[in-house]
């Protein structure tokens, strides 16, 4: 099976925060990002290269982002993390554009892979 170039690689990062209003005004007064809604509790930013996201649905992480692979296949993605040991700490959920998975690696860091909506 073909892959896409996306596969298996770092596509976005998500922080957790507890204000997106105040997290919108320092990220674009800061930086310039500008940002996109999708509820009350999520907006996506962009920095002209990179995109990424804010949420308040999970809490803060000071000091580290989720970090969020992509994979074309999803159910095949989470077969391969949990044969290499990660376990998953969030399993398959829908959101809007896609689902995803959360896992935890070997030493505990969480980290998400998503995939389209097919």
């Amino acid at each position: 099976m073909a892959t896409s170039p996306n596969d298996r690689r770092i596509d976005y990062i998500e922080l957790g925060v507890a204000d997106l209003e105040r997290s919108k005004a320092f990220y674009g007064s800061a930086f310039g990002w500008t940002f996109t809604d999708y509820g009350p509790t999520y907006c996506e930013f962009a920095d002209g290269r990179l995109t990424g996201g804010f949420t308040t649905a999970t809490p803060a992480r000071p000091g580290g982002p989720l970090v969020i692979l992509y994979a074309d296949d999803l159910a095949d993605m989470q077969r391969r993390v949990e044969a290499a040991g990660g376990r998953i700490s969030k399993p398959i959920f829908s959101f809007p554009g896609g689902r995803r998975f959360h896992f935890l690696d070997p030493d505990g860091y969480e980290l998400a892979i998503w995939s389209k909506d097919r």
